[in-house]
């Protein structure tokens, strides 16, 4: 995959790491990266080579929001267009089958942290900052802060878009928007074997498990259970299912058959 904005590279351990590539701008998205963003998603997630995605950045940060140097002279609707178009990578990791991770260092930041967010699961550098920092401009994060409240809840959400700072790394692990906070220099080690660790899962029973996740979401509860006990049903007739039970049983490694 040639991109201009971004970098992709995918191993043998099944994992993909997307590099936004915009480093002299911090990786701020323009609707260049932000297109390319979303066309890697969407491409990997049907790679059969593919089983976790790495969102990692270039450079000093990992991403610090919107490229504002054209944001002048629009009309309602063309800024309309022009957020939608910054925002559908967000969308799109949430339409994914495959998980994907952010490895966050320096800053992630409006738009930045939104992706953080948005992204399944994320893995922090101890000196990294994050914040909803568009109210500072005059403007609000407010695409980012959906996913972001999807994390921590209103309150807390409301805070960091009515703030504007950037907190530090072990503020935000125990507000919920990280999952782990590690050391500067173990970030990239510590993110691949975790992204190693899930690839070596039945990559059907991983998918099933994200897509049921999100559509019961916004299910009530008693709703979500229904659902998610069709899914499982569903789950329980993969060949990957018998697989990994007869595996277990023989105490043997699994042999996936990702169907």
């Amino acid at each position: 995959m040639d991109f201009t904005t971004i970098e992709v590279a995918i191993g043998s351990d099944y994992v993909a790491v997307i590099t936004l590539n915009r480093p002299q701008a911090l990786n701020t998205f323009t609707l260049e990266l932000a297109g390319e963003l979303t066309t890697a998603l969407e491409t990997l997630d049907e790679r059969d080579d593919t089983r976790v995605i790495i969102i990692r950045g270039a450079g000093k940060a990992f991403s610090a929001g919107i490229d504002v140097s054209d944001f002048f002279g629009k009309s309602a609707m063309e800024y309309k267009a022009w957020i939608e178009a910054m925002e559908k990578p967000l969308i799109t990791i949430s339409r994914l089958r495959k998980p994907v991770i952010a490895q966050v260092h320096g800053v992630a930041a409006a738009n930045g942290a939104g992706l953080v967010a948005a992204a399944d699961l994320a893995v922090m550098a101890s000196s990294a900052r994050y914040g909803l920092t568009a109210i500072n401009v005059g403007l609000n994060c407010v695409g980012p802060v959906i996913p972001v409240s999807k994390s921590v809840g209103r309150k807390r959400a409301l805070e960091l878009l009515f703030d504007g700072q950037l907190i530090k790394a072990d503020r935000a692990l125990e507000m919920g928007l990280v999952n782990r906070v590690v050391a500067d220099e173990e970030l990239e080690q510590e993110t691949r074997q975790w992204a190693a660790a899930l690839a070596a899962k039945s990559p059907i029973a991983l998918q099933i498990a994200k897509t049921g996740f999100y559509n019961a979401a916004d299910l009530d509860y008693q709703q979500a259970f229904e659902y998610m006990n069709e899914v499982f049903a569903r789950m329980c007739t993969t060949a990957d299912a018998e697989e990994g039970i007869k595996a277990f049983m023989e105490k043997r490694q699994p042999n996936w058959q990702e169907k």
